[in-house]
């Protein structure tokens, strides 16, 4: 029956409050209204905020992470025999080799438990229309799907996945790696800052179907279009200021 039973608006303002907790006032009201405009759309409009960091690559935080006989990490071809597992399209996949994209996957006990990309120079942004420079690709690159099968999540393959990565970047000399965060996920960015990641910027981007709208924090600040890609230049942090998250 209805004994016992908690109120709808008890419910919403507990779920707000949690919200609020996990990423602050402004951000939590951007999300509900972002799930407010995807309801009442059909889908067709979103809010996709970003924060853009840049992690330092020989951080000391990895050294702590101990190895495992078990779990390989190893530069991927397009000709590997895990390849059907990963879990995005083969296109999609075929474009990254294409674009000289770079993938490390990680194996454990021999079966295929994820991965990491890595872009040189530039990347497409895939969820909205922007593309992400990297103003000097001799020390830094851009890190982007990094996935780990469901049940490998509890252990430490991601940790594991991201220092060989780590140290094979150190082996180039590259110092930063760049990546996008949504702002929505606080869990992602607080574990970014434990390694020593640095906030470089913010991208938000509203789109109304094929209409979008994108606020940035460099030039060219704004722009309203039905088919233009922003550029969006990364510098490394010795160089750049590092505005708040």
């Amino acid at each position: 029956g209805a004994v016992g039973r908690v109120p709808v608006w008890h419910r919403v303002y507990s779920s707000c409050r949690t919200l609020q907790r996990e990423m602050g006032t402004a951000w939590a009201c951007v999300y509900v209204l972002h799930r407010a405009l995807q309801a009442s759309s059909g889908g067709h409009a979103r809010i996709v905020p970003y924060a853009l960091f840049a992690q330092p690559v020989g951080s000391p935080a990895l050294a702590a992470v101990r190895d495992d006989a078990a779990t390989q990490v190893v530069p991927t071809t397009p000709q590997a025999p895990w390849l059907d597992q990963f879990p995005r399209p083969h296109s999609v996949i075929a474009a990254r080799f294409a674009n000289a994209h770079e993938c490390f996957s990680v194996l454990v006990k021999g079966e295929f438990a994820g991965y990491a990309w890595i872009a040189q120079g530039r990347y497409e942004e895939d969820e909205v229309r922007c593309e992400y420079v990297i103003a000097d690709p001799t020390s830094g690159v851009w890190d982007f799907d990094v996935f780990v099968a469901p049940r490998f999540r509890l252990g430490r393959t991601m940790a594991r996945l991201w220092k060989a990565v780590d140290a094979a970047l150190s082996a180039r000399r590259v110092s930063w790696s760049f990546s996008r965060i949504s702002r929505f996920n606080s869990v992602s960015i607080s574990s970014h800052q434990r390694l020593g990641a640095v906030c470089v910027g913010h991208a938000v981007f509203i789109a109304f179907g094929a209409l979008q709208f994108a606020f940035l924090t460099q030039a060219p600040f704004m722009q309203v279009s039905l088919k233009g890609r922003p550029r969006v230049r990364l510098i490394c942090p010795m160089a750049s200021p590092h505005p708040r998250c």
